[in-house]
């Protein structure tokens, strides 16, 4: 009965551990999305400004990406 609790144990934290990994996985491609001005002002998307930082683009959503 013990081994079956802590095989339980441990499959739970595999999954979590997986399930974070992944998170991370898709929070860095949504990140590292890129567009262009042309792409941004066609799409009703605003080009802003970051001091130090270049320009991103603010679209009509609330999402912003970073301009190549």
């Amino acid at each position: 009965m013990r081994i079956r609790r802590l095989l339980c144990l441990a499959l739970a934290a595999a999954t979590l551990a997986g399930a974070s990994a992944l998170g991370a996985v898709s929070a860095q491609a949504a990140a590292s999305a890129t567009i262009t001005r042309d792409e941004c002002t066609a799409a009703g998307g605003q080009v802003v400004s970051i001091p130090y930082g270049g320009y991103v683009c603010t679209l009509p959503d609330g999402t912003r990406q970073t301009i190549t």
